[in-house]
């Protein structure tokens, strides 16, 4: 009885702190490069064929969206997203869609699709845009090289990711609104590939997403990674079949995010809840060594080899529990 006012005192703390943060860092996300002007895309319509000649066509659409998105930033006078779309252009990429309108949205394919047994689809956190996407680009390369032979990696930038410090980063509002768009692109991979190993890789933010889009997911995996908490209080809430995995690395300053969920008035429902890697949340813990939080898909790291096993269906090294 005697800790029970200790906890209320701490509580209101943690609560105090989110609702300091919600109320008085400024909105960022309106400052980010969204207002440049793109044409809308190509109507190219659900990814309904993997074979060779379909995604090739796909990819060259995608392309053409690309260019003509690249001229428009050019015209506006933006030549840093102007030269962050010519690298989207580059030969050998290959994107299954593409829109440049409001910061961007992109879902790109790293290895070959039409063959492959093991599909990761990373799903970003906040912060990330077209401008930033090189990020991505690298730990889906870094990925496709763990996976080796039969293993492909779908980056999925889908959504209006919020701001890195902004209001929008500690509600599930984004989330809610990103997810029937991930939940349609994992069904499509189903359908194309059934005998697939599919998994949903999310980081930060984007296990809010994942979380959103889990109930009947198609995918066979569900590994959160640096996470804030998905705004359920366990993983039985997700009502998935998936694998549930979580890890967290030793460095991760998301560990700090006080693990709380609260209804502020006139505002929204601030916070995610229970820690994924947390007893009693339930998920499997694995190994995510101690990186940063941007540190998860490092080439030669321990958690990109952990995550690595669980796209193939393999237990991971050193798993916590």
């Amino acid at each position: 009885m005697a800790d029970r006012p200790r906890r209320r005192r701490i509580r209101r703390t943690l609560l105090a702190a989110l609702v300091t943060f919600a109320v008085a860092v400024p909105v960022s996300g309106a400052a980010r490069p969204a207002a440049v002007p793109a044409p809308a895309p190509t109507a190219i319509g659900p990814l309904r064929d993997a074979s060779p000649a379909a995604l090739a066509r796909r990819y060259a659409v995608s392309r053409q969206d690309i260019r003509a998105a690249e001229q428009s930033a050019k015209d506006h006078g933006d030549l840093r997203r102007a030269a962050s779309l010519r690298e989207f252009a580059a030969p050998g990429r290959q994107f299954l869609s593409f829109d440049g309108r409001d910061g961007g949205r992109s879902v790109e394919v790293v290895g070959e699709l039409a063959t492959a047994r093991r599909i990761a689809v990373l799903v970003p956190g906040a912060g990330v845009g077209s401008d930033t996407y090189w990020r991505l680009r690298r730990d889906a390369s870094a990925l496709r090289g763990e996976l080796g032979a039969g293993g492909a990696v779908v980056v999925w930038l889908g959504y209006r990711s919020p701001a890195t410090v902004s209001t929008a980063v500690l509600t599930t509002e984004r989330a809610e609104e990103a997810a029937p768009g991930l939940r349609a692109l994992v069904d499509g991979l189903r359908a194309v590939r059934p005998a697939a190993r599919i998994s949903l890789l999310c980081h930060s933010y984007g296990s809010v997403v994942c979380a959103r889009s889990a109930p009947g997911t198609a995918a066979d995996a569900l590994v959160l990674y640096g996470s804030p908490g998905v705004g359920v209080e366990d993983a039985v809430a997700l009502r998935t079949r998936a694998r549930v995995w979580a890890g967290r690395s030793g460095g991760d300053w998301i560990a700090r995010v006080p693990h709380v969920r609260v209804r502020v008035p006139l505002v929204a429902t601030v916070g995610f809840g229970t820690d994924p890697v947390a007893d009693r949340f339930g998920a499997e813990v694995f190994d995510a060594g101690d990186g940063g939080h941007s540190d998860y898909l490092l080439r030669g790291s321990r958690p990109l080899a952990n995550i690595a096993r669980i796209v193939a269906g393999s237990e991971p090294l050193g798993v916590a529990r």
